[in-house]
């Protein structure tokens, strides 16, 4: 279950931001990853969501409670009255029609002293006040997670859109080329046409990536509620991180600990057993003290003008006797709630461990791949160095270095992917094992400039 002073920490960061309002969103520019993180705290509905859930699931503990307090009421009636009445008169039947003002003040308190559907709405309420909060809890992991895929997925767009955009300058510095050697009587028409479909397919490609761009940037915006404008690049001397916990069968334990959602299922569990047994309560009787105190004005015809007051206290006792069989269904249908409970509790676990697998898996391929993917780049850049020093010595053309620049790009895409893979999946596993910091995002962006 995750600490006091992580939830008070994410509460008060989230509530302050959501208590400023909605307003602006800010004007486009270049937003770095906390910025953007900061952004979704305000932004993004689903944490809204999440955060009003909490805020609504802190009164059930307070509206558990009032179960078990004294209800005070007070009431004050004012009529005005007319008696048709038939009176016998020296032997004569007379009618006459008195008019009169009466009223009522009513004071009542009422404490109760048996209620066990009472004592089990308050225990039902602690159990989803401490629900809400875990579920708050996971919805603060998931906005990082997202927050953080997003604007990923909207580099690796950018990072995409590059690649194509250099495949395309290829295409057209070849077809510079074919077109310098058919005219020289060195090229072939064929050659010529073949280019062409390549800058065709390249273009089409350059189009496809753009659109990427663009989709990938949106779904960024509408998360943080703004444009992104220029996004942070990562750092070209990033190197994956040194995690305290190594194997899996540790972030498995850690996962079942602390995950916030198997928290906010085994919750729902609880709830579902005390449900049972409010339900219950239905057959039990329902013991009060009650107390009050009136005030009486001419209450009846035979007291007009008199006032009394009454002052009472006594218990009253509420024995159920027969509800037509809806307190033992309502019973079954609670404990079948509770069975339901306890198996989507159980395919909660499953979900969570194939998502910290899939991350753990994800975390150590990527820091592989990056240590073999940097030595590809540098190898690249080396290939363009020599690739320019052959141009100047007549040995090689602009095509050539062409290729080798495409390539370099190639691999130096595929070195960021690896790379924001990495702390994808790494922000995945935290979330998964419930070991996420409130700083996690910050850390994240650390590695950016």
């Amino acid at each position: 279950m995750a600490s006091i002073n992580k939830f008070r920490l994410r509460g008060l960061a989230a509530g302050t931001l959501l208590a400023a309002g909605l307003g602006g969103a800010g004007s486009a520019g270049a937003v770095t990853l906390e910025e953007a993180y900061q952004a979704a705290l305000k932004h993004d509905p689903v944490f809204r969501m999440r955060y009003y859930e909490n805020e609504s699931g802190k009164e059930s503990r307070i509206l558990g409670r009032s179960q078990l307090l004294p209800q005070v009421s007070a009431s004050h009636t004012v009529n005005q009255n007319r008696v048709d009445r038939e009176l016998i008169r020296n032997g004569r039947l007379e009618e006459d029609y008195p008019k009169y003002l009466s009223r009522s003040s009513v004071v009542q308190l009422r404490q109760p002293l048996f209620n066990m559907d009472a004592i089990q709405r308050y225990r039902q309420g602690k159990v989803q006040s401490a629900q809400a909060q875990e579920a708050y809890e996971a919805g603060a992991d998931e906005v990082s997670v997202r927050l953080v895929t997003t604007y990923m997925d909207a580099l690796f767009a950018e990072d995409q859109l590059a690649l194509a955009r250099a495949q395309r300058d290829m295409h057209i510095e070849q077809q510079k080329v074919n077109q310098f050697l058919f005219e020289k009587g060195e090229g072939t028409r064929t050659d010529m046409l073949e280019t062409q479909a390549r800058l065709d397919v390249a273009e089409a490609a350059l189009v496809e990536a753009q659109d990427h761009v663009t989709a990938a940037r949106n779904t960024l915006a509408g998360v943080i509620g703004m444009d992104p404008g220029t996004l942070d690049q990562i750092g070209a001397n990033f190197r994956p991180v040194t995690l305290d916990v190594t194997t899996y069968e540790e972030w498995q334990q850690l996962a079942l600990r602390q995950n916030n959602t198997l928290a906010a299922g085994r919750l729902a569990v609880e709830n579902s057993r005390l449900e049972i047994g409010r339900n219950k309560a239905g057959h039990l009787p329902r013991v009060d003290m009650v107390a009050s105190y009136g005030k009486n004005l001419s209450e009846t015809l035979t007291v007009a003008g008199q006032e009394t007051l009454n002052r009472s206290i006594g218990l009253q006792v509420n024995i159920p006797i027969y509800s037509g069989g809806a307190i033992s269904a309502q019973t079954r249908q609670a404990a079948a709630n509770h069975g339901r409970a306890q198996a989507e509790l159980d395919a909660r676990i499953n979900e969570a461990m194939v998502e910290l697998r899939r991350s753990y898996d994800l975390v150590q391929s990527s820091g592989r791949k990056i240590d073999a993917l940097v030595k590809a780049v540098d190898s690249g850049k080396e290939l363009v160095k020599a690739t320019e020093q052959s141009i100047k010595g007549g040995m090689r053309i602009n095509l050539d270095l062409l290729n080798a620049q495409s390539q370099l790009i190639t691999t130096q895409r595929d070195l960021a992917q690896a790379r924001y893979s990495y702390l994808v999946g790494l922000m995945r596993l935290r979330a998964a094992s419930g070991t996420m910091a409130p700083d996690a995002v910050r850390e994240i962006g650390a590695f950016f400039r």
